[in-house]
């Protein structure tokens, strides 16, 4: 016996089962709109898949919602669990499906490189960990804890940010070596085996074992005040100064030294906050939160597993302990997958009692303090939110408070490139999967007004053929055709002319009675309303005017954005045409895996010549004429 899943009828969905494999791999379940809302895997697909839907099983309400929106399914065979593993987490990440537990927000975390693989390694910021033999430390939840922690470390150790080829021959060194931020081995300064034990130092520093790094240091000092290099030994003396002060600061947390991570999480109803504690060499060095998705109806082995499985895949430094509150489900392949990453056993343990105990304990609070502080956060942000909404509901005369508001703005410079942004704020939220960017296809030249009227056009085309939806809120947005939602209220980046522009097209798709539409102006913050000869000024504290100048401001940004992408693309695509042999397709693909010209610089002539389409000559060529 089947579900009667009103999505995928029973013929299919039985010639779909039979054809599964008995092998491990990964399968994905997609809803009718063609969107992948979970991904999963298995040690033998055909048994796990058809436990979704066999009659008898006793699902979660969760799992039931699951399987009534599955249209369609996908599945890729492994060569192995471990393998399946890998996959699970690439498709998760790539897909952020409605179902799965997940890392919140779709991004990548920052991370300090140092560009080990050089000659003369540079230490910069990134949010991509490749396999290019550089070293990787973090990720930092925020950016600007990089950039601090940077800053710091470029007082103790004087490291490279310059990409100039270091001869030790320049004439003069930069501004960085003239304040203390830079050795300048570009002078000479210091030789290449003097600056790598420098960032070597940095390295240890970063993974805080400063043990070895004060022990050199000292050693350093002692030489050069023995060789009568007072100098130097003054700037190696401010350099253990400044590291004790850092290790002062870093809490002792294990007496026998131990490297480990320490995993702990707090939830409340729908939300989910999980604390990790970065303990290095006995000392907490540093501890980040994350927010989980999708937590609402699954159990606590759930959410540790996913966490566990997501953090460590875009992680390079895995620790040979990790502590956590609670065993996890597929603990062995967890454990060989660690393992493989990090060259060497890694142990998962759930302490019961002592010191390692007491640290996930200290996490848990951690993460409760963490979790009810964001709470509280959001709670005024939705006060405050409902307040801005009450409002606009007010002031434009509404029947209802506007739930979904989308907002439109027009970028265009000196008639060139012009193109159109649509923002999307649900609840005074921005829902930025529904962001969309619109290039002009029919107008030519530089007209506004012409420009909205097509990109409304185009808009309300897509939710005619869609089929009309009221947006069921933030929740659901993953289960949605975004294009199908109609809007509660609908804000123009203009004034009279760009809302006459666009009731016309309301009134061409029948919708002037159906869809609120108002048209604000930049310099007095004027809403003009249809059939309403006077502007609204809404009171300038009114949280409705700033939300409204929130979304305005939004659009405009999007916009903009977009705007200077294709105008940058150009310039990158130019100067890539004058290089023989870099024709539209190899442009093309350079474009997509590196971006702009800088990074294209950047790369090496192995990574040009691994990409598709790609030569090696050919990536001699760039390289020598970039």
């Amino acid at each position: 016996m089947w579900y009667n899943s009103s999505q995928m009828n029973q013929p299919k969905r039985a010639e779909i089962l039979k054809s599964l494999p008995t092998k491990p791999g990964v399968y994905l379940y997609k809803n009718e709109a063609g969107k992948v809302i979970y991904v999963g895997k298995a040690v033998n697909l055909r048994a796990r898949v058809r436990s979704y839907f066999h009659q008898s099983a006793q699902h979660t309400p969760k799992i039931r919602r699951l399987v009534e929106e599955i249209a369609d399914l996908e599945f890729i065979v492994a060569g192995s669990e471990l393998e399946a593993l890998l996959l699970e987490n690439n498709l998760i990440k790539k897909h952020q499906p409605y179902y799965n537990v997940r890392l919140k927000d779709d991004k990548r975390y920052p991370y300090i490189k140092v560009h080990w693989q050089d000659p003369f390694p540079r230490v910069t910021t990134t949010r991509h960990i490749l396999d290019d033999g550089a070293r990787y430390f973090g990720p930092y939840t925020a950016a600007s804890a990089a950039y601090q922690t940077l800053d710091l470390i470029r007082k103790i150790f004087p490291y490279l940010t310059c990409t100039r080829t270091i001869t030790g021959q320049d004439e003069r060194a930069c501004l960085y070596y003239h304040i203390g931020r830079c050795a300048a081995p570009c002078i000479g300064i210091v030789n290449q085996g003097e600056y790598r034990a420098i960032i070597q130092s940095l390295c240890d520093f970063l993974s805080g074992h400063t043990e070895s790094v004060v022990s050199d240091l000292q050693r350093q000092m002692q030489a050069a005040a023995e060789a009568l290099d007072f100098e130097k030994a003054a700037t190696i003396r401010d350099q253990l100064q400044a590291i004790e002060h850092v290790v002062e600061k870093q809490k002792v947390m294990s007496p026998d030294m131990t490297d480990h991570d320490v995993i702990a999480f707090a939830r409340e109803n729908s939300d989910a906050c999980v604390q990790i504690f970065f303990v290095r060499a006995g000392r907490l060095i540093g501890r980040e939160y994350f927010l989980m998705d999708g937590t609402a109806e699954e159990d606590d082995q759930a959410v540790i597993t996913s966490f566990l499985k997501q953090f460590y895949d875009q992680v390079s430094n895995v620790p040979p302990e990790i502590l956590m509150p609670q065993e996890v489900d597929e603990v062995m392949i967890i454990r060989d997958w660690l393992r493989s990453k990090r060259g060497a056993d890694v142990t998962l343990k759930v302490p019961r009692q002592g010191r390692e105990h007491e640290l996930v304990q200290m996490a848990a609070e951690n993460a409760a303090e963490t979790l009810a502080h964001l709470r509280a956060q959001w709670q005024v942000d939705e006060s405050k939110q409902s307040e801005a909404l009450a409002d606009l509901q007010q002031y434009l005369n509404l029947s209802e408070p506007p739930l979904r508001i989308e907002c439109y703005d027009v970028s265009t410079l000196q008639g060139m490139h012009t193109v159109a942004s649509m923002v999307v704020f649900v609840k005074g939220v921005p829902r930025k999967s529904d962001y969309r960017r619109f290039n002009m296809r029919r107008v030519k030249g530089q007209d506004d007004f012409a420009s909205m009227q097509e990109t409304l056009q185009r808009r309300f085309k897509r939710m005619q053929d869609a089929g009309y939806q009221l947006d069921a809120g933030p929740g659901k947005k993953d289960v949605y055709n975004a294009w199908s939602l109609v809007p509660d209220l609908v804000i123009l980046d203009g004034g009279k002319g760009q809302l006459n522009a666009a009731l016309e097209v309301l009134d061409e798709f029948d919708l002037r009675d159906a869809i609120p539409i108002v048209a604000l102006a930049k310099r007095e913050e004027e809403l003009f309303l249809p059939a309403q000869s006077e502007p609204v000024i809404l009171p300038r504290n009114s949280q409705g005017l700033f939300l409204v100048q929130r979304i305005r401001d939004e659009a405009h940004r999007f916009a903009v954005e977009y705007h200077r992408k294709l105008r940058r693309k150009q310039g990158i695509a130019s100067q890539l045409d004058q290089i023989p042999g870099i024709g539209p397709r190899r442009r093309q693909t350079l474009l997509k895996a590196f971006g702009s010209i800088e990074a294209i610089r950047e790369a090496s002539v192995d990574e040009l010549a691994t990409l598709p389409g790609m030569t090696r000559s050919a990536a001699e060529q760039i390289k020598s004429l970039l």
